[in-house]
C-alpha cells in the first residue's frame, strides 16, 4: 500500500473519530460525573483570581512543610517544580488534599523551561501511526490535541495559536502534506484551532519572505500552512505554581529533598528530609504519599528509595537557538518534517525573536545541559537550506540544550522510536512516579498521577479532577486587548543617575509585553513602574521593566538573578549578552526586596554569569533592531 493510498484509508476513521461516528476509537478523558460540583469549582475560581490575593510567603509555605508531622502529615508531597510536578500539585490542592511541593532549584529549572514552546498533538507521530499502523500512536496525538486546546484556554494570556509553514518541493510532497494535515484537522475535531491551506509559491513568498523559492535541484511548489500552539513555557510553569500556592499548596522552591523517609518497617515512604538551599537548613515533611515528578531525575529519587531500582529514563538532548527576528515573519513559523537525514527542523517566531531546532540525541543526565557545537551547526546548516537569507554563526543570540526525560522501551533502538506518552507507576509503596510525556500533556500526566496518589494512599478527597477547566493565574478575564489599559492609564516612572524623576509613556510594546507575562495582574506590575519609580527597561531592544524584578520577588518566589533571567523573563534564553548586561540592576533590586549583603550580591552575580556561558551565544552576536548587519 503506498503512502497516500494508507493516508487516504485513514482520514474516514479519524473523521469518525473526531465528530462522533460509528467507530469509536478513545473514550473521553473524564466523564462528566468524575468532576467536583460546581459550587466547589466556583470557590476555587474566586480564591486564586481574587485581584487582592497575594501567594503566601516563602518562610510561610515552609513553616506549612515542616508543621507536617508524623501525626499531621500532608496528603501528598511532590517532588519537583517542572510543568508536569506544579500541575500535580494544583490537581491535588483542588481536589481538597493537603499538599506540598518542593523543587530544589527553581520552578520549571529543568527541561520545563528549555522546550520547543510549542503546544502541539505532534504530527510526526500522526504519520507514524498511520504508516506503522499503530493504533498506540494514534491515541497519543488525539490525546495531545484534545490537551493542547485545554492548555491554550486556561492560559490565555500566556498561549496561543500559531500557523506553521511546511514547505513542498514536488506536487507529489504537496498531496502528501495537504492530505496529511486535512487528517489533523479532522482528529482534532472540536479541538481545532484553525483549517490548514495550501499557498501558491508566490503567496508563500509574500507570507515568509525569507523563504527560499529554489534549492538544491528543486524549486518550491507551494508551502500547506497549520496551525499548532504556542506558549511562553517557564511562565506558564510559574503561574501553576503560584496557582497552586493561591489554591492553599504550600510550594517550596531551592528546596531539596536529600532523602526519603521509611516507616517502620522499611515497607513504605512516608515523607522526605528536605534542605532549603538557601539556607542550608534541613527538615523532616511527613505525607500519605509522594509524587516523584523529578523529570530526568526522577530515577535518583526512586534510587533513594531502593538503590537497585532499574532506571525507567532514556535521556535525550534537544538543542535549541534564538536568532534576530528578521529570520521569520511576526506570527508564521516554518516547519519541515522532514529533512535529508530524516530529522525535523523548525524556525518559529517566539517573543520577537526567532527560535530554531532541534535535535534528538541520546545523551547523559546532567544539570546544566550544554549544547555542543556541532549541534548548533547541525541547526544552522539544516535551517539554511529553506532561506534565501545567508545563515550565520555570528547571529546566534541565544543557544541551551534540554533533556527529554522519555520513559524506556528496552525494544527501542533510538530515541525517536520511544513513545512520548507517559507512564505512571508504584514500585516502592507510597512512591507514585510520574515520567515520559511532554509539555502539552502536563495536566493531564498531573491528574494520572494524582489518581495513582490516592489509590495509593486510600486519599479521601472532596472533588474530582477539575484542572480542565481551571485558569491559571492571570488567566480569567484577560483578553487580548486588556493591554490598552496599561498603555491609557499608566507611566512609566524613570529614576535618572542623577537622582531625577522622569516619566515616560507606557508604549504599546512595554504593555503588550506586561499583559501576555502576567495576565489580568499585569496592573500591579504597572503600578509599581509608576508609584515606586522603576519604569526603566532592563535591556535594550526589550520590554522588560525593572518592576518585574521587584514584583516578581514579592510575589513569584523569584528568590535569585538567575531565577529572573531565565524563568521570570526569558532575557536569558533570547539573548545572552543583554541578559549579562542586565544583571546588575536585577541584583541591586533584588538585594533591596531581600536584604542581601554586598557578599550575597557578588555571589549572585558570579553564580548568574557562570549560568549564562551554559548558553552559547555567539560572541559576536548583537541584536541591531531587526537589521541584517
Amino acid at each position: 500500500m503506498t503512502r497516500l493510498t494508507k493516508l487516504g484509508a485513514v482520514v474516514g476513521t479519524a473523521i469518525a473519530t473526531a465528530y462522533g461516528g460509528a467507530v469509536i476509537l478513545h473514550e473521553p478523558l473524564v466523564s462528566s460525573s468524575d468532576h467536583g460540583g460546581g459550587s466547589r469549582l466556583e470557590t476555587l475560581r474566586n480564591r486564586v483570581h481574587d485581584p487582592d490575593a497575594v501567594v503566601p510567603s516563602r518562610e510561610a509555605q515552609q513553616s506549612a512543610l515542616v508543621a507536617a508531622g508524623k501525626s499531621n502529615p500532608l496528603d501528598v508531597l511532590v517532588i519537583g517544580g517542572g510543568a508536569t510536578g506544579s500541575g500535580a500539585a494544583l490537581d491535588a490542592v483542588t481536589r481538597g488534599l493537603r499538599v506540598g511541593l518542593v523543587e530544589r532549584d527553581d520552578f520549571a529549572a529543568g527541561t520545563s523551561s528549555r522546550s520547543t514552546k510549542l503546544l502541539h498533538g505532534g504530527v510526526r507521530y500522526l504519520e507514524k501511526a498511520v504508516f506503522k499502523l499503530d493504533y498506540g500512536q494514534f491515541k497519543l496525538v488525539l490525546h495531545a490535541l484534545e490537551e493542547r486546546k485545554q492548555v491554550i484556554d486556561n492560559a490565555p494570556h500566556l498561549c496561543h495559536a500559531l500557523p506553521c509553514m511546511t514547505p513542498c518541493f514536488s506536487w507529489f510532497e504537496v498531496v502528501y502534506y495537504w492530505m496529511g494535515l486535512k487528517m489533523y484537522d479532522l482528529v482534532a475535531g472540536r479541538q481545532l484551532l484553525h483549517l490548514s491551506r495550501y499557498y501558491s509559491t508566490k503567496e508563500s513568498a509574500d507570507l515568509f519572505p525569507t523563504l527560499a523559492r529554489q534549492g538544491k535541484d528543486r524549486s518550491l511548489r507551494g508551502t500547506v500552512v497549520y496551525y499548532d500552539g504556542q506558549m511562553n513555557d517557564a511562565r506558564l510553569n510559574v503561574g501553576l505554581a503560584c496557582t497552586a500556592a493561591l489554591a492553599g499548596a504550600a510550594v517550596l522552591n531551592h528546596a531539596e529533598v536529600v532523602s526519603l523517609l521509611k516507616d517502620d518497617d522499611g515497607k513504605r515512604i512516608i515523607g522526605a528530609r528536605i534542605r532549603d538551599n538557601l539556607t542550608g537548613k534541613e527538615f523532616d515533611t511527613y505525607a500519605k504519599v509522594i509524587v516523584n515528578a523529578g523529570g530526568p531525575f526522577c530515577d535518583s529519587i526512586r534510587k533513594m528509595a531502593n538503590k537497585n531500582a532499574q532506571e525507567m529514563i532514556a535521556p535525550s538532548s534537544g538543542v535549541h537557538i534564538i536568532l534576530p527576528d528578521y529570520y521569520s515573519p511576526e506570527g508564521m513559523g516554518l516547519i519541515v518534517p522532514k529533512t535529508k537525514d530524516g530529522r525535523v527542523v523548525f524556525m518559529l517566531p517566539w517573543l520577537g525573536r526567532t527560535v530554531a531546532g532541534t535535535t534528538d540525541s541520546s545523551t547523559t543526565i546532567t544539570y546544566l545541559p550544554e549544547p555542543h557545537e556541532d549541534e548548533i551547526q547541525f541547526i544552522l546548516d539544516a535551517i539554511s537550506d529553506y532561506l534565501n537569507v545567508k545563515v550565520r554563526r555570528s547571529d546566534v543570540l541565544s543557544a541551551w540544550s534540554g533533556i527529554r526525560p522519555l520513559a524506556v522501551d528496552p525494544t527501542a533502538k533510538n530515541t525517536e522510536s520511544v513513545s512520548r506518552d507517559h507512564v505512571v507507576c508504584e514500585d516502592y509503596p507510597g512512591l507514585v512516579t510520574i515520567t515520559g510525556g511532554k509539555w502539552t500533556t502536563y495536566r493531564s500526566m498531573a491528574e494520572d498521577a494524582v489518581n495513582a496518589a490516592i489509590k495509593s494512599g486510600k486519599l479521601t478527597t472532596t472533588s474530582g479532577c477539575v484542572t480542565n477547566n481551571l485558569r491559571i493565574v492571570g488567566g480569567e478575564g484577560w483578553e487580548p486587548s486588556s493591554f490598552t489599559v496599561l498603555a491609557q492609564q499608566y507611566k512609566r516612572m524613570k529614576s535618572t543617575y542623577g537622582g531625577k524623576v522622569v516619566p515616560g509613556v507606557m508604549d504599546s510594546a512595554a504593555a503588550k509585553h506586561l499583559s501576555h507575562a502576567y495576565g489580568t495582574l499585569a496592573e500591579r506590575v504597572a503600578a509599581i513602574a509608576q508609584n515606586e519609580n522603576m519604569g526603566k527597561r532592563l535591556a535594550h531592544g526589550y520590554p522588560y521593566l525593572e518592576a518585574e524584578v521587584a514584583y516578581c520577588a514579592r510575589n513569584e518566589y523569584c528568590e535569585s538573578a538567575i531565577d529572573f533571567i531565565a524563568r521570570r523573563t526569558r532575557l536569558a534564553f533570547l539573548e545572552t549578552d543583554a541578559a549579562r548586561k542586565a544583571l546588575p540592576r536585577v541584583i541591586e533590586i533584588l538585594a533591596n526586596e531581600h536584604k542581601w549583603d554586598n557578599s550575597k550580591q557578588k555571589e549572585e552575580l558570579e553564580k548568574a554569569t557562570e549560568f549564562l556561558k551554559t548558553f552559547k551565544s555567539s560572541k559576536n552576536a548583537q541584536f541591531h533592531d531587526g537589521k541584517h548587519n
